[in-house]
């Protein structure tokens, strides 16, 4: 079985944690950015098997990091899943229009996260 990883962006330190920890127990390696722009120069530089991150983050938001994913050759066939306080239509619409292929509502619980990343990566729940 091939090494999984996840590139895990949110700009609270306590949300990136949490994320990793559950992201890991999974079996993923976890790399880890705090916003939009350091998020694009990582998955510039690796694949990874999925892609989760947050909407409200300084420099580039979420969804202006799944419009550049979903345009750059490396991550356009990634699964992204986002994190997010943000529960509204408008804003989901959004994520959805820019390619965003799943959406948790913060707070959430850590199964609902497995349990997606599992069912975007093709996992065993």
């Amino acid at each position: 079985m091939s090494i999984k990883h996840a590139l895990i962006v949110d700009d609270s330190a306590t949300m990136r944690n949490m994320i990793k920890a559950v992201v890991s127990e999974m079996g993923f390696t976890c790399i880890t950015a705090q916003d939009g722009e350091k998020a694009f120069r990582q998955a510039e530089s690796q694949r990874y098997d999925v892609i989760v991150t947050d909407i409200n983050m300084p420099n580039i938001d979420g969804i202006e990091l799944i419009r550049m994913l979903r345009a750059s050759e490396h991550s356009k066939f990634t699964p992204i899943l986002v994190i997010t306080t943000e529960g509204g239509d408008n804003v989901k619409a959004a994520g959805k229009e820019a390619g965003a292929s799943g959406w948790i509502v913060k707070p959430f619980n850590p199964d609902t996260l497995k349990r997606a990343i599992a069912k975007l990566c093709g996992m065993d729940a």
